[in-house]
């Protein structure tokens, strides 16, 4: 046990100062094993949640946080463990009304259906009929007034669901889950979309709310919003129960400490290799400005190994896709080796010296039913051949260097890239990224879903890389992929909060992607 899980007292605690509540949990969940092939995603994972409390369940990236919503709202089965709700046990998956008159959750991503009308998606399929069983539309309407009064949601029932704001659209939500009877929500990443007027006012009704004894799970990035709205705070890391405690009782460094695994790790060794302070930057970012960011200025040295941290909706993902053409900024510029590539072109980005590896290898980096050859040359079609003619002997013989150059384990570069393993597939996105010899090297979560040899290899790669005297960007969440880096730019709501250099300890990166200030 680390240091930081010490800190603080394991197990579920009761909210009200010592004494154990008489009545039963609104949903506990014990013991709970969830696996995806090979994949341990739950592993005896537990949670439990009292009547009228805000319960915050935090962890990076993979602890297991998805999982257990998709078990607490009977999208999947556990495959090991129990979920009660109010002390009985969960229902059926197929009885799908059962569970909605238990538990709703309002996603990050709105499940309103934008062409209907606020009350047509307030009782949808379950519409009031008059004579003859047709929809009589004034009884919805007035049922959904109705609604939308009992819960304060000051939303004309007629309105288009399209014209709703984002947090109108929330406000909704919330009122059909209660309309089913649920009086325990669970809200995920519900401020990501909203401005600090908005998230003040959606705190505000969450508080109404718990004082008419709706129950709520908050899932939330930002760890300021735990300490702003929740009552209690669940941490799970590898997908595994750290601590349950109440939130006035742990200190920010101690809950960010729980996150990591890490109180206070030693200052990391130098990255071997200097940078030439004479070299023209391989990346210049001025007051760029587009959808997620805003006025982000930076730059990557040749040679220099950056990180771009932050948690999701912070930025960092949308301000790469903008340095390497797969988005226009609204503002701002960007200079890649010196040449100012045309905003919103991945072509040419390329053509000015990046490389690239998305964030998506099966959506945006290969072509899953092309040979490796083809995928690993998709970039460079001018080194196959002359005035637009490729040959197949120069292709097959530049993808086998780029085989043997990233160790793809395949019996030759005619074999489809579906046929590899996923830290094969993306070290074949990969080659294609150094194919060019690129200036600046930009990557997205570059280890996403592949094994450990795979990651270390791929991240070894990328300090080789850098050492030819190619700037590389990093935009990641991922700790290990950040270690390398001679400095992380942090950002937080769209722009660049802090840069941190290297020999970072673990609590403070987190802490400052996370927005919470330790000293506080």
């Amino acid at each position: 046990m680390s240091e930081g899980e010490r800190a603080v007292t394991p197990g579920p605690a009761p909210a009200d100062g010592g004494r154990v509540p008489a009545d039963p949990p609104v949903v506990e969940a014990t013991g709970i094993v969830k696996r995806f092939g090979p994949t341990v995603a739950l592993n005896g994972a537990r949670i439990t949640i009292r009547s009228g409390e805000t319960h915050a369940l935090v962890g990076r990236n993979g602890a297991g946080k998805s999982t257990l919503v998709s078990v607490l709202t009977g999208l999947q089965a556990a495959d090991e463990g129990t979920v009660t709700f109010g002390g009985e046990p969960a229902p059926r998956l197929s009885d799908r009304d059962a569970w909605r008159r238990r538990v709703a959750c309002v996603y990050q991503k709105s499940t309103i259906i934008p062409t209907l009308t606020v009350a047509e998606n307030l009782f949808l399929n379950r519409h009031d009929r008059g004579a003859g069983r047709l929809i009589s539309w004034q009884a919805t309407r007035r049922r959904a007034q109705d609604l939308l009064s009992t819960w304060s949601v000051d939303v004309d029932p007629q309105t288009p669901a399209a014209d709703l704001s984002v947090e109108q659209r929330q406000f909704v939500e919330i009122a059909r889950a209660l309309s089913f009877g649920a009086r325990f929500i669970i809200l995920d990443e519900p401020t990501a979309q909203l401005d600090g007027a908005a998230i003040n006012r959606l705190f505000d009704r969450i508080r109404d709310l718990q004082r008419q004894g709706v129950t709520f799970l908050f899932i939330s990035h930002h760890l300021q919003e735990v300490y702003d709205i929740c009552d209690m705070v669940t941490v799970f890391r590898d997908a595994r129960h750290i601590v349950t405690a109440p939130v006035a009782e742990l200190a920010r460094a101690d809950l960010v400490a729980t996150m990591t695994g890490e109180a206070a790790a030693g200052r990391r060794e130098e990255r071997a290799g200097a940078l030439d302070p004479g070299a023209a930057a391989a990346l210049s970012v001025r007051t760029l400005r587009g959808d997620g960011y805003d006025d982000v200025s930076f730059q990557v040295g040749a040679g220099e190994i950056v990180g771009l941290a932050g948690s999701a909706g912070s930025g960092r993902t949308e301000v790469a896709e903008t340095v390497v053409g797969l988005r226009a900024p609204a503002a701002g510029d960007v200079e890649i080796a010196g040449n100012r590539p045309r905003p919103g072109s991945v072509p040419a980005a390329l053509a000015a010296g990046a490389g690239f590896v998305p964030q998506d290898r099966h959506h945006q980096g290969f072509v899953p039913d092309m040979s490796i050859a083809d995928n690993a040359t998709l970039s460079v079609p001018g080194r196959l051949g002359p005035h637009g003619f490729l040959s197949p002997g120069r292709r097959d013989r530049l993808a086998q260097a780029m085989i043997e150059n990233l160790a793809i384990k395949t019996p030759g570069p005619e074999l489809p890239v579906s046929a590899l393993s996923g830290g094969n597939q993306q070290k074949v996105v990969m080659a294609r990224a150094l194919a060019d010899d690129p200036r600046l090297l930009v990557l997205i979560n570059p280890t996403a879903g592949v094994d450990v040899r795979s990651k270390e290899f791929l991240l070894g790669k990328v300090e080789e890389t850098a050492r030819t005297g190619t700037g590389v960007l990093i935009a990641s969440d991922e700790l290990d992929d950040l270690r390398m880096c001679d400095r992380v730019l942090v950002m937080f709501q769209g722009r660049v909060t802090s840069e941190i250099a290297r020999g970072w300890h673990d609590h403070d990166l987190v802490a400052a992607m996370e927005g919470v200030d330790l000293d506080a």
